[in-house]
């Protein structure tokens, strides 16, 4: 787990506040790929428990593991009594009980990829789901994220994260489908974009970048410098792109 995985506890009553929520839509797909009720899911990085409160739902039981505890007293505050909450990054979650469904909202990312899909595949039941989902929240307007991207560009050159394994963006499958594809473990994994526009103030979207783990990064000078550059060229309201990207894979029998 590094460092910048660490990085929001920090702000995490403005993660809860400015991050954006999953929708309905998500939740479904998910059952839908299922094809069958689930009772039991494991949650990995739940952070302040954005896709907890989608997925725990009656009749589920959701255990949320994360590693940072701010970001877990924050969640605390938010999920229903169906939710057992763990303080653990997923190295740290041990085989023993099995579950029907896991899941990591913007958060697998920051898992170690050495052994993770055995990992996976030790805390799932043979034929249970796994799901990975997130994207970033990009302005919709062409002309207004040219604008973001020069007053940020002598702070930093991206604030997203890089593809893991390196995949191109045009590519017909992402990370981690193609980790996924290439597991002996998993089987049938499927992509679906759930796509998604909202729309923000400047201000509650430049609290959306200050939850973003490249400018918690920064030196507090530099992040004060590049948020006050950023308000600078935003129009008031802010009309946002945030597709979700899902990939869905389901444990293999025979393993």
């Amino acid at each position: 787990m590094s460092g910048r995985a660490l990085s929001f506890g920090a702000v995490a009553q403005a993660y809860e506040r400015f991050r954006p929520g999953y929708p309905v839509e998500l939740f479904d797909l998910v059952m839908t790929y299922a094809g069958r009720p689930v009772r039991t899911a494991l949650e990995i990085g739940a952070g302040t428990g954005k896709a907890t409160r989608l997925f725990a739902r009656p009749g589920i039981t959701v255990t949320a593991t994360e590693p940072d505890g701010a970001m877990l007293a924050e969640l605390r505050k938010h999920v229903p009594a169906n939710v057992t909450t763990v303080q653990a990054a997923f190295e740290d979650v041990r085989p023993g009980e099995s579950y029907e469904l896991i899941y990591a909202a913007a958060a697998l990312h920051w898992t170690n990829p050495e052994g993770r899909w055995p990992r996976m595949a030790s805390l799932l039941e043979p034929g249970g789901v796994f799901a990975s989902f997130g994207g970033p929240v990009r302005p919709a307007d062409p002309a207004v994220g040219e604008a973001l991207r020069a007053a940020r560009a002598p702070f930093l050159e991206s604030d997203e994260v890089p593809s893991p394994d390196g995949t191109p963006p045009g590519h017909d499958m992402q990370w981690p489908g193609t980790e996924l594809q290439r597991s002996e473990w998993f089987a049938d994994v499927q992509q679906f974009v759930i796509e998604r526009r909202l729309t923000m103030s400047a201000r509650d979207y430049v609290g959306h970048l200050s939850t973003i783990s490249a400018y918690l990064e920064l030196p507090a000078s530099e992040r004060q410098q590049v948020f006050s550059r950023i308000m600078g060229v935003l129009p008031k309201t802010v009309e946002i792109a945030a597709d979700i990207d899902v990939h869905l894979a389901r444990r293999r029998c025979e393993q």
